[in-house]
């Protein structure tokens, strides 16, 4: 039997801790650290670790462990409190980021040859839609802006952006199969909500018999197998990613109180092992000594868009529902910065065919940027004493 892996193990968990500690020094997310680990220790620079199919594979089970989560982390009260201007800014800055990642993805790459070049654009706009709920949470809390009217709203729809962002990213990837026709894929995808709808009411007709189970360990092991079981459906039966599976068996939990138990219990294996490893993998795959110039001027092209997009996009949403310029403009710059979730689609992507691996690099360097300027960027915006006054109004 070959032990190597064991020993990739350990220099994943060691080399993303240390670079994650250190990046939490500089004032930067433990994210942005464990990517770097990956990219030094890959074949970009020291060529230590490689994506072998253990990796491949271990980094899969953190993709579904982190998405998980995510579902488990939704707060569906909180979006029922901002109600209608959390889903009309959501709704209005994912049309304008979808575009515009589309659009920069269009006029860079343009090739009437590939059948599937229109797909690839628009899965470049799916990227660039989701929203750090994390970054933006502890960006908001240090302001003390996270209970305030701003920082509901940017909750309740970064929520919404992640949700649609999902159920948008289910339907690109449904139809990368060329030889399913469309009805068939958009069939498969209602028949997939029907499902998860009707498994919400049956576990939610038995959330008094769940919540009694809090605290003991059989409710934590039940809830990861049918997080399994979800992502598995999800991929065999109805063709539709298991992230997306997973993302929505941990929305199905979200509302039992027990959920705070499983979240706990879940995040310490993910954050031991999967996580490192997903993260470090994306490192891996992020060839560096592939950049050329023509990359670097689309990752700053992409950069800039996927910042404008956001303001512009939930500036417009805040100000149909009436919102102040302010307030407008502190939401759309809390609603920046992506995350984990930017880097699972677009590992997703890569696997699918829709993303080639040398604008990996590209992708990675808009999701480390978005994530150190948004609380840079919050923090300005929010800067004048007319801008705190409105704010808090």
């Amino acid at each position: 039997m070959e032990y190597s892996f064991l020993l990739i193990i350990a220099i994943i968990l060691l080399s993303t801790k240390f670079f994650g500690l250190v990046s939490e020094k500089v004032h930067m997310p433990q994210v942005v650290g464990a990517l770097l680990a990956g990219i030094i220790l890959g074949p970009s620079v020291l060529g230590v670790l490689t994506e072998t199919e253990f990796v491949a594979q271990t980094a899969e089970m953190g993709v579904i462990l982190l998405m998980f989560l995510a579902g488990l982390d939704t707060d569906l009260e909180e979006v029922k409190k901002t109600g209608l201007a959390s889903v009309v800014i959501a709704i209005v800055e994912i049309i304008v980021s979808l575009l515009g990642g589309t659009i920069v993805y269009y006029l860079f790459y343009k090739d009437n040859t590939d059948p599937m070049f229109m797909i690839k654009a628009v899965f470049m706009g799916v990227i660039i839609t989701s929203t750090s709920v994390t970054i933006a949470i502890e960006a908001l809390r240090e302001m003390g802006k996270l209970k305030g009217k701003m920082g509901t709203t940017i909750l309740g729809a970064a929520i919404i952006d992640d949700i649609v962002g999902i159920i948008i990213l289910t339907i690109t990837m449904s139809v990368t199969d060329t030889q399913v026709k469309p009805s068939t894929v958009f069939l498969k995808i209602i028949l997939f909500f029907i499902f998860i709808g009707a498994l919400y009411w049956i576990i939610h007709k038995f959330k008094g018999f769940i919540e009694k189970q809090d605290g003991k360990r059989r409710s934590s092991i039940y809830s990861l197998a049918f997080c399994f079981l979800l992502a598995y459906v999800s991929d065999r039966i109805f063709g539709i990613a298991d992230l997306t599976g997973a993302y929505f068996a941990g929305i199905i939990l979200c509302n039992i109180g027990v959920k705070n138990y499983i979240a706990r219990k879940v995040n310490i294996l993910s954050y031991l092992i999967f996580s490192p490893i997903f993260f470090a993998s994306v490192g891996i795959k992020t060839n560096i000594q592939g950049i050329t110039t023509s990359i670097i001027v689309f990752a700053l092209v992409l950069l800039i868009v996927s910042i404008l997009t956001k303001i512009v996009g939930c500036f417009i949403g805040a100000k149909i529902c009436k919102i102040n310029n302010f307030t407008a403009l502190a939401i759309g710059t809390g609603m920046v910065a992506r995350g984990e979730v930017s880097l699972i689609v677009a590992q997703k992507g890569s696997q699918a065919g829709l993303l080639d691996e040398t604008l990996f690099p590209a992708v990675v360097i808009v999701v480390i940027c978005t994530t150190l300027l948004t609380p840079i960027m919050l923090k300005l915006a929010l800067s004048s004493k007319k801008a705190k006054e409105q704010v808090d109004c």
